[in-house]
């Protein structure tokens, strides 16, 4: 599970039936003080939040829990955003989103 930041929307053509209804989203992982990004960003699966580009989410990324989470076992699907991040708390600071 990691913090990040929704930095795009993905669009297909053409899409597993599972996948039919749902949200695609490019993410970033990000320190959650200071923002910068860590690392490439992924693809992910909304999953029912409401977010879209510039949200600070949550995001689950493991299959088994992903398809849990979307309550559909055959969905070819690793990450899923599974809630937006109001804020965090660390080392006696508190940074917030919302």
């Amino acid at each position: 599970m990691f913090i990040a930041e929704v930095i795009g929307n993905v669009w297909g053509t053409r899409k597993h039936p599972s996948l039919e209804k749902r949200r695609l989203l490019l993410v970033r992982a990000i320190d959650p003080m200071t923002e910068k990004p860590l690392g490439e960003a992924q693809m992910a699966v909304d999953g029912g939040v409401g977010s879209g580009p510039g949200s600070v989410v949550l995001v689950i990324d493991e299959g088994g829990s992903a398809r849990q989470i979307l309550k559909d076992k055959e969905a070819p699907i690793r990450a899923v955003v599974c809630g937006i991040v109001d804020s965090v708390s660390m080392g006696g600071k508190t940074k917030r989103y919302a």
